[in-house]
């Protein structure tokens, strides 16, 4: 699998054209008379096709509609929206400071999103950290990316978009590796107040937070964090980009994964006691 950005767009954009070829194939269409039903001349089509030309979403609804598929427009117009917009570089996103990193992880999105469905093996999703944790997280990436430092500003954003996803109208669903509760980042001291957080917000009534155990018999395999919008977008982060799906089709099988996993989580007084072991136990 590739992880190239822009091999991934291009192979994402041929794997729509070859849709839209089945498409026009099953309704016994050729490439011109599709073009003379769509208004366009019939080397765009093969353009498309081929995955040298992205259609438009007016090319793609006028494609549909002529081949009699209306039923295929939604999701084909959430493939082509997402192939050009899925892979977002941090190094290039990163010159205009670390707190316009992530398309999804804006306060925008936290503000107008209704429900959250968190996966996160090895670290504390953004919204239980700490300022020490966050400071600490910032201080690595602002290395790796070469970013410029805008620490205070970030630090500023990332509070109000947390203030924004904490509120009672709103579901937050999270499960945690153990991992992520055992991995420091900071002092001892500093490393158990953020536990110490992490319980207190669990205690909300509209936030749920599930342990899977290190020694838990697993079934299913996610082994990058992941964070489901809605049901309306999927937002996961690389150590070189941040991926967005949007997707119905792959939108819902994220959410099939999620169910796996909560099965294998611990929730209530179970969740708690893990916690409270791996915050309370000797430091070295």
């Amino acid at each position: 699998m590739t992880t190239d950005p822009s091999s991934s767009v291009a192979q994402a954009r041929t794997e729509l054209g070859n849709r839209l070829r089945q498409l026009r194939r099953a309704a016994g269409l050729t490439g011109k008379a599709l073009a003379a039903a769509t208004g366009q001349h019939f080397t765009r089509i093969s353009r498309i096709e081929h995955g040298i030309q992205a259609p438009t979403e007016a090319n793609i609804r006028d494609w549909c509609t002529a081949c009699g598929a209306a039923d295929e427009i939604t999701e084909l117009i959430a493939t082509a929206r997402s192939v050009e917009s899925a892979y977002l570089e941090w190094a290039r996103q990163a010159r205009a400071g670390m707190r316009r990193l992530g398309d999804l992880h804006s306060i925008a999105t936290y503000r107008r999103t209704t429900t959250f469905r968190i996966h996160e093996p090895t670290i504390l999703p953004g919204i239980f950290q700490t300022e020490s944790y966050l400071r600490r997280m910032l201080s690595f990436w602002y290395a790796f990316l070469d970013a410029p430092d805008d620490t205070e500003a970030t630090i500023a954003m990332r509070a109000e978009r947390t203030a924004s996803a904490l509120m009672p109208a709103k579901r937050i669903a999270v499960i945690l590796g153990e991992q992520a509760l055992r991995t420091r980042r900071g002092s001892p001291l500093e490393h158990a107040d953020q536990l110490t957080h992490l319980q207190t917000l669990m205690r909300l009534p509209f936030v749920s937070v599930g342990v899977i155990p290190a020694d838990a018999q697993r079934r299913a395999i996610a082994s990058v964090g992941f964070w489901i919008f809605d049901d309306n977008a999927v937002a996961l982060e690389t150590p070189t980009a941040a991926i967005k799906v949007t997707r119905p089709q792959e939108i819902a099988r994220y959410a099939r994964l999620f169910d796996e996993l909560r099965r294998e989580a611990r929730y209530g007084r179970e969740a708690h006691d893990v916690i409270s072991r791996i915050r309370d136990r000797p430091q070295r």
